[in-house]
């Protein structure tokens, strides 16, 4: 057995997990010099809310981090995470649009592109997978990880299979619920390591505090890369302890290789940022505690915390058990998704409506009855045709892969976005997120002719999980 390579966490999913991602670039500047020479297997540092954030809540081009950052780490391969066919936003986006994505993201400093589909519809993947191929980037696949009749170890390694026939790079197992337990980690890395040849990587949260056991059990049967989160920002809704693990395999043969002594010294200046992020109130208490009930209703970290944000701006704090407890009976009706991007969205405001309504499925978003109608892709057990009927109406149901459907746009949005662009990568954040970077744009122009404005009219709402 090689060593176990680690995916450090902390300046992307670890800050997304805990504080709604709000990290910003000049809080990661100081100790990017100390991260690039600890010898990670890659650093995930863009993708996933980062975008959408740096945008809407933190007046920062998405694409000027992700340069910063590969002029800071230039020893240390960077890693984002690609939510398939639905890029970083919240639709699915045609193939011209997805394939100059990934080109650009490849051309700004980006090494492993980590793509996943909510459905587990492989579908929704292989122009990603394509793109990233063509551009020469290490093209991981996610298998988004949940619980139910229908998710056994076979249906996981079915999906391994097609995954590595469609040309991925490595396989990762992502459970960002925190659903996994110790000996099902074991089992189904074991017979995921026998059914592919590629790498396998795990992925899983500390929500339910069961992260770091399933992490060793996993390292026992095979596993080749882990996620971890620096100290300061793990546990809780993150992910599990880097110093931790990396102490725990010392002096095997699973072990490491990486400085302790050099971990902590990152450790003390992100302690310094947790310090902070507690005292202005970003980082909320309950969000480093255990639950376990993270195991019954499904829920993962970062949405979690953004379900509570939603009650409490609707002064609806104490519904937020009863929301939990919907969660699931919501998931089941619409095919039993996995909880993750955009899904975990969609179902969670839909469990919230059903809550604040007193009336399940009085009101229906647009987007759950996308999910329904087949706009998300096939669900992993085919909803009931009745319940349906009851949210599309007579609306025709998609069976075919989504993006088919959809006409080029790049040129278009070309057009719309035209007044605005400053670099060819503008595009791209106008595709994604429309007014919200239109309105990043014009702070970006008024600052160059020392025009004074804010965000004050988003600053206080919350991020999609």
């Amino acid at each position: 057995m090689a060593k176990i390579g680690i995916t450090e966490t902390v300046i992307r999913d670890a800050h997304q997990s805990l504080i709604a991602t709000r990290m910003t670039t000049e809080e990661m500047l100081p100790v990017l010099p100390l991260m690039d020479k600890v010898g990670f297997h890659s650093i995930e540092c863009w993708g996933g809310a980062t975008f959408d954030s740096c945008l809407r809540f933190l007046n920062e081009d998405p694409w000027e981090r992700l340069r910063i950052l590969r002029k800071n780490l230039p020893n240390s391969k960077l890693q984002m995470l690609f939510r398939g066919q639905n890029m970083l936003g919240y639709r699915h986006y045609a193939d011209d649009v997805l394939e100059y994505f990934v080109q650009k993201s490849v051309a700004n400093g980006i090494d492993i592109i980590r793509i996943f589909d909510a459905l587990n519809d492989v579908r929704n993947l292989e122009t990603a997978v394509k793109a990233a191929k063509k551009e020469g980037a290490h093209t991981q696949i996610a298998i988004s990880y949940t619980t139910g009749d229908k998710f056994t170890n076979e249906y996981f390694v079915d999906y391994a299979k097609r995954i590595e026939s469609v040309g991925a790079d490595s396989i990762c197992l992502k459970d960002m619920a925190a659903l996994l337990t110790p000996y099902r980690a074991g089992s189904l890395i074991a017979d995921l390591k026998k059914a592919v040849k590629i790498p396998i990587q795990l992925h899983t949260h500390y929500t339910s505090g069961l992260a770091s056991m399933c992490l060793l059990k996993a390292i026992e049967s095979g596993v080749d890369y882990i996620d971890t989160a620096m100290s300061p920002l793990a546990n809780g809704t993150s992910h599990t302890p880097t110093e931790s693990m990396v102490a725990a395999l010392q002096g095997t043969e699973y072990d490491t290789g990486l400085d302790l002594k050099l971990l902590t010294k990152i450790r003390d200046y992100f302690m310094k940022l947790r310090d902070k992020y507690i005292k202005s109130g970003l980082l909320d208490p309950k969000m480093l505690a255990v639950d376990a009930n993270a195991l019954i209703y499904q829920v993962p970290g970062g949405m979690l915390s953004n379900l509570l944000s939603q009650l409490k701006q609707a002064g609806k704090e104490d519904k937020l058990t009863e929301v939990l407890q919907e969660v699931p009976r919501v998931r089941k009706d619409a095919g039993d998704l996995p909880l993750v991007t955009p899904t975990s969205q969609i179902v969670g405001t839909q469990a919230v409506f059903n809550v604040l309504t007193g009336e399940r499925y009085k009101m229906v978003t647009k987007e759950f009855k996308g999910v329904v109608r087949g706009e998300y892709g096939q669900t992993p057990t085919p909803i009931d045709p009745e319940f349906r009927k009851k949210i599309i109406g007579d609306a025709e149901p998609i069976d075919c892969r989504p993006a088919d459907l959809l006409e080029p746009e790049l040129d278009k949005l070309r057009k719309e976005c035209a007044e605005w662009t400053e670099q060819e990568e503008d595009v791209l954040s106008y595709a994604q997120f429309g007014q919200v970077a239109v309105k990043f744009f014009e702070q970006r122009r008024n600052k160059k002719y020392g025009i004074d404005s804010k965000h004050s009219d988003t600053e206080n709402k919350v991020l999609p999980v």
